[in-house]
């Protein structure tokens, strides 16, 4: 069975021919002036993630696959798809091992779903960078969340769920492949990533630090 992916509204407004494969990994220069890259939830699991899955190109094409674990986050400047606020996006092969040269990324246990159409057709899972071997190490202030599809296909019927979800035991594409949004929290200067202001930094600050939640304040 071939995954198939809902259409919706493509985040980025502009030719493909606009964008240069060539440039592939050099950051911002995958947009060209004046663009910038701002997309929902919804937008990264149905719009890249899910057709990454399902080998049907992107338009554009601007996202690269990397091996996140072979880079601490300070290193992903110039490799993967660099955005406005000190965001960086890519593809990484799902594992379980997200250990780096010099630390590892800690789940926080957190996971919201990405709907699209009413339907759930993702999860978003949260990550903190400690430098350092696990479990121990210093919390840095890089997070990552990390997209992943459901373990069913992303079909446009439910007759396509019921074939695949009977195929479970089996390795998947749709498994195999997590898109990654990595920046640097900055709570006071970091701007809202969305125009409705859905998502702000200073909140994921929150959900992230559970631990020290007690030491932090909601802005009004």
């Amino acid at each position: 069975d071939h995954l198939s992916c809902p259409v919706i509204a493509q985040p980025v407004h502009a030719s493909s021919s606009q964008f240069s494969p060539s440039k592939m990994g050099d950051g911002a220069s995958n947009l060209p002036p004046g663009f910038r890259f701002f997309p929902t939830d919804e937008e990264l699991v149905v719009h890249f993630l899910c057709r990454k899955a399902a080998l049907q190109p992107c338009h554009p094409d601007i996202i690269p696959s990397l091996d996140l674990y072979r880079y601490d986050p300070w290193d992903l400047n110039g490799k993967a798809l660099a955005a406005g606020g000190n965001q960086w996006y890519f593809f990484s092969r799902r594992t379980q091992d997200r250990v780096s040269a010099n630390g590892h990324w800690k789940p926080t246990g957190i996971e919201e779903p990405v709907m699209s159409a009413n339907r759930h057709v993702g999860i978003k899972k949260y990550f903190v960078f400690y430098i350092g071997e696990a479990p121990e190490g210093i919390k840095t202030n890089w997070i990552m969340h990390e997209y992943h599809l459901l373990d069913v296909h992303v079909g446009t019927s439910s007759t396509s769920g019921r074939r695949s979800s009977k195929k479970r035991g089996q390795p998947k594409e749709s498994n195999a492949w997590v898109l990654c949004r990595v920046y640097e929290t900055n709570c006071g200067s970091q701007t809202s990533f969305y125009e409705d202001g859905r998502e702000l930094s200073c909140l994921d600050e929150v959900f992230l630090s559970l631990d020290d939640l007690d030491e932090i304040s909601l802005p009004n």
